[in-house]
């Protein structure tokens, strides 16, 4: 009866599991993270800022409708930096919620991997008891027994250990898909993450460019309202420094002028209908977005750079290959975006982006041959100036572009996240606020 002994151990233990031990143990548990009360605080703060910056811009509306002089345009230029820096500030409170979030989910990941692996040796422990037990055959366990009862008793436990057993494997499979759900919520939190990181790079590069424009304003007219006047008068010089400015797309080996990317906007517009200044807009603020672009893979990157590293395995690694083979550039050495890092150090998401445009290759497989239609390039290059704007062009109206503010506005917003949340709007509406400016600039070209 020894091995019976071992047998009734395991049924005990299966018991117990079955019971619901393991589940609310998950339960019980407070995962490391941001406590409710300081969630709370980050709360209130968030929306405290939220309010000044909507003030803010209500003042800068104000401003924007007075008489263009030169104390006009300096006061313009700080109210933008009061919006800049408290938007800076929201970002900051939302990363710092979602890092909470995520250490939170993270935690919740780890200790259900535990439990499933405590459920696995369960099985394994019950299976090994009943093999014990296997070559026992009926006609011995009977003459075995002192008594029939005995008999009927050991079956008993029989039908005991496999319920058991059926138990386990019930909550196994609840702690996987338990499992399944958090591993997606973690990647959604991530994303989110990674895009309030982009966002907030953007809101610093724009701080930095009106504080820049405040200071060379100062400079060149040294507080002479007359020089001021003379400056914002003089169309022919603005259109000259229009045409000769460099139109920087990180990752191009090349560069090209604004009025040559104004040719190549102007040419999409008239293969989709797109804007060709909300085209331009966007793909400045895709270049300006990420100071990584295109910064992974390159020659003489070390390993922790390489595709291999930086990319999504499964998603983006097999058409990248697919797209570097079909150019006959050599995969180890086409540069590619770098993925995002929070404070800590820990990656968030993937790099992999390829390009001006910034598509990544599973993105860009899907859009290639319209792409190859547009511009007679077969195959269609991510690397190509003239590719990455018509692959732009295409998905921004599939996204809804269509000339009107809320339109693009829309497009913008799917371009960059794939969603219209209001989370990220920061974006959508600096592409706006570029796509005006592009547009003075254009009207400027054309006097």
């Amino acid at each position: 009866m020894g091995k019976w002994k071992k047998v009734f151990t395991v049924i005990a233990i299966g018991a117990y599991l079955s019971a619901g031990f393991y589940p609310g143990y998950i339960l019980a548990q407070t995962p490391a993270g941001l406590t409710i009360p300081e969630q709370d605080q980050l709360q209130q703060q968030l929306a405290q800022i939220q309010a000044q910056i909507a003030d803010y811009q209500q003042q800068l509306k104000g401003v924007q409708s007075q008489k263009n002089t030169l104390q006009n345009k300096i006061n313009q230029l700080k109210k933008q930096q009061a919006v800049l820096q408290l938007q800076i500030q929201a970002t900051t409170l939302q990363v710092a919620q979602l890092s909470g979030q995520i250490a939170s989910t993270t935690n919740s990941i780890i200790q259900n991997n535990t439990e499933a692996d405590a459920l696995r040796e369960q099985i394994s422990a019950t299976m090994r008891a009943i093999n014990e037990n296997d070559g026992y055959p009926v006609l011995y366990s009977v003459v075995s027994q002192n008594k029939l009862s005995d008999v009927f008793t050991t079956y008993q436990d029989f039908s005991r250990v496999s319920e058991g057993l059926s138990g386990l494997v019930d909550q196994i499979n609840q702690n996987n898909q338990q499992l399944a759900a958090e591993q997606q919520q973690l990647q959604s939190q991530q994303s989110d993450a990674q895009n309030l990181l982009s966002v907030s790079a953007l809101q610093q590069s724009q701080l930095a460019d009106t504080m820049g424009q405040q200071s060379t304003l100062l400079s060149d007219t040294k507080g002479k309202e007359a020089n001021y006047q003379s400056i914002i008068s003089d169309t022919k010089a603005q259109a000259a420094a229009i045409q000769s400015r460099l139109y920087q797309l990180l990752g191009v080996s090349s560069q090209i002028t604004f009025g040559q990317a104004l040719q190549i906007a102007q040419w999409a517009h008239g293969a989709t209908g797109i804007d060709p200044a909300f085209l331009l807009a966007v793909l400045t603020q895709e270049s300006n977005l990420g100071k990584n672009v295109g910064t992974c893979n390159r020659p003489g990157d070390p390993p922790s750079k390489s595709y291999k590293v930086v990319m999504n395995p499964t998603r983006d690694i097999p058409p990248f290959l697919q797209i570097t083979a079909a150019l006959g550039n050599d995969p180890n050495i086409t540069p590619v975006s770098c993925p995002m890092h929070n404070k800590d150090g820990s990656q968030l998401g993937w790099g992999g982006a390829m390009g001006p445009a910034q598509f990544i290759p599973s993105t860009w497989v899907g859009y290639q041959d319209k792409v190859a239609q547009l511009t007679g390039h077969n195959p269609a290059n991510p690397w190509d100036i003239r590719d990455a704007f018509a692959a732009a062009a295409i998905k921004l109206t599939s996204n809804g572009a269509d000339g009107t503010y809320q339109g693009d506005w829309d497009a913008a917003m799917r371009y960059f996240s794939g969603s219209t949340n209001a989370k990220y709007s920061f974006y959508g509406d600096s592409v706006m606020s570029q796509t005006a400016k592009y547009k003075s600039d254009i009207s400027q070209l054309g006097s």
